[in-house]
C-alpha cells in the first residue's frame, strides 16, 4: 500500500483489517476508524493516525512496529 496525503474517507478502514480477525477490529482512538486494534500486533491507532503521531515525537522516541509482514 502506499501512502497518500489524504487519507480515505472514515467509513474506509485501516489496510491492517484485511490481515487480521474481526476480533481484533477496533476503533482507532484518534479518528475512530476500524484498525487491527487488539491482541498481539495491534495498535491503538490506524496508519494515518501513526503518521501523525509519529511527525509530533521528534527524534529522541522511537516506535517498534510489531506487526508481521504477510508475504
Amino acid at each position: 500500500m502506499t501512502s497518500s496525503a489524504f487519507p480515505p474517507p472514515i467509513s474506509e478502514p485501516d489496510p491492517s483489517t484485511f490481515t487480521c480477525s474481526s476480533s481484533l477490529v477496533g476503533p482507532c482512538s484518534g479518528c475512530q476508524r476500524s484498525t487491527h486494534r487488539y491482541g498481539s500486533g495491534g495498535l491503538p491507532l490506524c496508519h494515518w493516525c501513526m503518521t501523525t503521531a509519529r511527525e509530533s515525537w521528534g527524534t529522541g522516541v522511537r516506535f517498534n512496529n510489531t506487526r508481521t509482514q504477510a508475504n
